[in-house]
């Protein structure tokens, strides 16, 4: 390559000797003429050799006669304590560097690819999460940011890093800014990770474009909660439901894949094969779509039998409706005595779970456990997960449960009210009932409760059930409560556990 006085192009590599622990096995020297500072390596010199991986950056000085001045070489390492991955060599005439370059680099690989198998080894996979302001306040921008790196612990990825970037809007190709993006990059190394979790939803362009500069693997919110529900999905019905919110997701993103193909054109003479595997790949997708939707109106028949045969028995349905991970399987637990998993995690539960509980009088009800909500639910989680919330339809109750220790409670209560809504379900009797209690300062709980017409509760340590109990069936029957019905449900809510 020869660049100009000012600057080098350097060309795309592509995915050439991509991998973790390897180098680019290319080497840049180059000259700063007519600088002041002669041969010292600048900070575009060490950002290109961090982004692009190189061997080595070299800058040669140049004497006064135009023969060679003092060589400034520079190097990549494994992550010091302080963090930098460059290091430098003493400047000297290219005369005098006594080095066996493709054993020093062979050296310089084995020791990155130890550190990276001993970092993956005891740590499991890592990333950096990224967010960007564009529009938001700072409150609620750490409060996104927040909630992303519960859902990566969820995940089980452990996070190294948090980059915020602050900007009026986000770049329409990159997202990041140009200087924010480099240092991405820069950090990715010096973590040695090669996951990058981005705090919005991504366009097709966007996940393209960063991936192919930053060569490293780019998922935004929806891919990671999507992969969170392909975790915790157990029944035929959930797998279905993230089989086909993944493929719904994939493939606007699949047929932006090699746009530069598809301005081949068509008919005879038209068609390359680039353009041939493309459509092959599409249609694959949209076949094993309308597979799974046939496969899931199935089974949604099936339900909607089995919610018949509920109704004419007259049960009356309890729904347990919150955002995520603010306690819902744990009250199910705590009222039925139900063996269902509970988890301090977000999304634990993504299959609904029904059980009986019985009242006095002979009065019984059916406890049903759905899954959680959250702020910007992505399109297709949503309507993918109609069918699963189906069950709500049939609901003569919402116990709305809120997380009461939450830094955030009246939003979340918003939230969890706007899907309803969206869903035609606003006109269905809701009771708040404000989990955690316990984690308040006394009286605390029960103050924010009565203000909201709720009741306040510790489903872990089955505090204020007999009180939820008492309030669901006034709801349900409107009929006081005899004393001998008050001791039933004092000890019903003791025990935990309906018959």
């Amino acid at each position: 390559m020869v660049g100009t006085a000012g600057a080098i192009e350097m060309p795309d590599w592509g995915r050439l000797r991509a991998g973790q622990g390897r180098l680019r096995g290319l080497r840049c020297i180059h000259t700063h003429l007519g600088e002041p500072r002669g041969a010292s390596l600048t900070h575009d010199d060490l950002t290109d050799l961090t982004l692009l991986r190189l061997d080595a950056m070299v800058s040669l000085g140049v004497t006064e006669d135009g023969l060679p001045g003092e060589a400034h070489v520079a190097h990549l390492r494994p992550a010091r304590q302080d963090g930098t991955v460059v290091e430098k060599l003493d400047p000297a005439p290219p005369a005098e560097i006594d080095l066996e370059f493709q054993d020093w680099i062979r050296a310089l690989e084995d020791e990155l690819s130890r550190a990276t198998r001993t970092q993956t080894v005891a740590e499991g996979e890592r990333a950096i999460l990224v967010a960007v302001s564009a529009g938001r306040g700072r409150a609620e921008t750490d409060e996104s940011v927040a909630e992303l790196l519960e859902l990566a612990r969820s995940a089980e990825v452990e996070v190294v890093e948090t980059l915020v970037q602050r900007r009026a809007r986000p770049d329409p190709r990159t997202l990041l800014g140009s200087g924010r993006l480099e240092e991405l990059a820069i950090t990715a190394f010096r973590h040695d990770v090669d996951l990058v979790i981005i705090d919005s939803n991504l366009t097709p362009v966007q996940a393209r474009n960063l991936g192919e500069r930053l060569e490293l693997r780019v998922i935004d919110r929806t891919q990671l909660i999507l992969d969170i529900f392909a975790q915790r999905a157990r029944t035929r019905d959930g797998k279905l439901q993230v089989e086909l919110a993944q493929l719904r997701y994939r493939l606007p993103r699949l047929a932006q894949r090699d746009e530069g193909l598809s301005r081949l054109g068509g008919g005879i003479g038209g068609r390359g094969p680039g353009e041939q595997r493309l459509e092959v790949d599409r249609r694959r997708v949209r076949e094993r779509i309308a597979r799974l939707e046939r496969e899931l109106k199935r089974l949604g028949r099936e339900r909607e039998g089995r919610r018949r045969r509920r109704t004419r028995r007259g049960v009356p349905v309890l729904s347990i409706v919150g955002y995520t991970n603010a306690g819902k399987s744990t009250l199910l637990r705590a009222l039925t005595g139900a063996e269902v998993a509970v988890e301090d995690k977000m999304f634990a539960t993504l299959d609904p779970t029904s059980r009986r509980l019985r009242f006095p009088r002979e009065r019984e009800v059916i406890v049903t456990d759905t899954v959680g909500f959250i702020r910007d639910l992505p399109p297709d989680l949503a309507l993918a997960f109609r069918a699963t919330l189906e069950e709500l339809r049939d609901a003569d109750l919402f116990l709305h449960v809120v997380d009461a220790a939450a830094e955030d409670p009246e939003q979340r209560i918003e939230t969890v009210r706007g899907v309803l809504r969206e869903m035609g379900y606003e006109k269905t009797p809701e009771l708040l009932v404000f989990n955690q209690a316990d984690r308040l300062p006394a009286g605390v709980g029960d103050a924010v409760a009565a203000r909201a017409g709720g009741v306040a509760i510790s489903a872990l340590r089955q505090m204020g059930l007999r009180e939820l109990l008492e309030q669901v069936e006034k709801t349900l029957w409107t009929e006081d409560l005899s004393a001998l019905h008050r001791d039933r449900l004092t000890s019903l809510a003791t025990e935990g556990v309906g018959r």
